[in-house]
């Protein structure tokens, strides 16, 4: 297969040699024709001059010979009947007779006549001029001609010249195509080494066109290209991330929800084998095993619950509806129903009564979680505190590691599966989801080993 500038070189070379022969053609042809014009005026005066001699010759074959040495000129002399009575350049007795020639017709009616006619005698072109004159009384026909291979001769000197010409355009022709072939060789490299660096994915591989305007117009759609794949690329990690984090969220939800259940599930068929192989079990007993069935029955649909609120809340399915209530006859209610489940613990509150404007199913969702957590992770006295429009839950737990601090708020994570058990790692993210439709935030802070401090702001909620 050619490359470019061998096919440029081949068709270039085709078209040049087409456009030679063509131009000799014609530069024979103008040549041809303008020399035969310029004979024909030519030989028309000197038969004039030859007539004007005629009176005074008396031999005309000599004479005849006399004008062909001055002028080398063929001259031919012809009687009334066709005859030739005188010939310059061959014997005349060979020739045959001239009545039926055109020059002879022509020039019983026109002036002089003219014609080109080859010489089968001479083997070659003659251009001949012929007039009707008189010689003593009689009508004669006097022919002058000469030959044209001189014309011939010309056109072929000067087509030599123009043969020498074109192959010097060649050579430079060639040349020139050598600096263009490197040029448009630069260019493609170019185009090719790009494309190979896309290829290979690296997408901020540079290409530099140089020469030719054609070459720069593809580079600049193959940047075009790359900048629309580059887009794509982007936006197809985007979604495989986000494929693969849905996925993790699958499986975190699945072990979380298999962790929770596991313990009521197991407490429940326990219990239930326990009165299925026993059948004359006590009253009493039955009666504390069937409230333990019911009482992690109960525990598994809270757990559900929970999840199905946290989805909710998550996606921003969850209405909001707001009231007007006293945060501090929230704290107290709240911490009056703790109080029964822990005992042995107590809550200090120090806060005011304060006004809010917002869902209190959510706000006691997100105090009880907080508290809660507290009073699980914690041995001594929790606080409850509101100040300043800011609501904290403050404990002197094992704490939370600094790196883990910006990850106990996110879905299904537990710092510590045996330590921080984080109810199945939902809670606190609801508590976030819950307060971002408050347009407030959980803020924690937290020294491992000295206790953590949970709190949120209310001044959006004011009244």
């Amino acid at each position: 297969m050619l490359k470019i500038h061998q096919i440029f070189l081949v068709k270039f070379f085709f078209l040049f040699v087409g456009a030679l022969f063509l131009f000799s053609i014609i530069i024979y042809i103008s040549l041809k024709e303008s020399t035969i014009e310029h004979k024909k005026t030519g030989l028309e005066h000197s038969i004039i001059l030859v007539s004007l001699e005629l009176e005074a010759v008396d031999d005309l074959e000599l004479f005849a010979f006399m004008i062909h040495d001055k002028t080398d000129l063929r001259v031919t002399i012809i009687d009334d009947n066709g005859v030739v009575v005188a010939e310059s350049n061959i014997d005349k007795m060979s020739m045959d007779n001239h009545a039926n020639r055109y020059e002879i017709m022509q020039a019983n009616r026109e002036t002089f006549s003219h014609i080109v006619r080859y010489s089968k005698t001479l083997q070659t072109d003659f251009l001949y001029v012929a007039k009707k004159c008189m010689y003593r009384g009689k009508p004669i026909y006097i022919r002058l001609s000469m030959s044209l291979q001189q014309t011939l001769n010309d056109f072929y000197s000067l087509w030599f010249k123009l043969l020498i010409a074109f192959f010097i355009v060649l050579v430079v022709a060639f040349y020139l195509s050598g600096l263009m072939s490197k040029r448009v060789v630069s260019d493609i490299k170019q185009i090719t080494n790009f494309l190979d660096e896309i290829s290979n994915k690296n997408y901020n591989a540079v290409i530099k066109i140089n020469y030719f305007y054609e070459f720069l117009e593809i580079s600049l759609i193959l940047k075009n290209l790359i900048k629309k794949l580059t887009s794509r690329e982007k936006q197809k990690r985007k979604y495989t991330a986000k494929l693969r984090l849905m996925n993790k969220q699958r499986e975190d939800i699945l072990s979380a929800v298999s962790h929770e259940l596991k313990n009521p599930v197991a407490s429940i068929m326990g219990y239930a084998q326990t009165l299925e192989e026993d059948p004359n079990v006590s009253l009493a007993i039955r009666t504390k095993f069937l409230s333990k069935i019911s009482s992690n029955g109960e525990k598994i649909i809270k757990i559900l619950d929970r999840l199905a609120l946290s989805v909710k809340l998550e996606n921003n399915d969850l209405k909001i509806r707001e009231i007007t209530f006293d945060l501090k006859a929230l704290f107290d209610e709240i911490v009056a129903n703790l109080s029964l489940k822990y005992r042995d613990r107590e809550i200090i509150v120090r806060a005011d009564s304060t006004v809010i404007h917002a869902d209190k199913t959510m706000i006691e969702l997100v105090l009880i979680n907080l508290l809660d957590n507290a009073l699980k992770y914690s041995e001594s006295d929790v606080e409850l505190v509101l100040e300043n429009s800011v609501v904290s839950v403050i404990d002197r737990g094992i704490g939370i590691k600094e790196e883990d601090i910006p990850k106990v708020a996110e879905k299904f994570y537990r710092v510590n599966k045996n330590s921080w058990d984080n109810s199945m790692g939902i809670g606190l993210a609801m508590v976030s989801h819950s307060l971002k439709a408050h347009h407030s935030e959980l803020k924690i802070t937290s020294v491992y080993g000295k206790g953590s401090t949970f709190s949120f702001s209310i001044k959006e909620m004011l009244k």
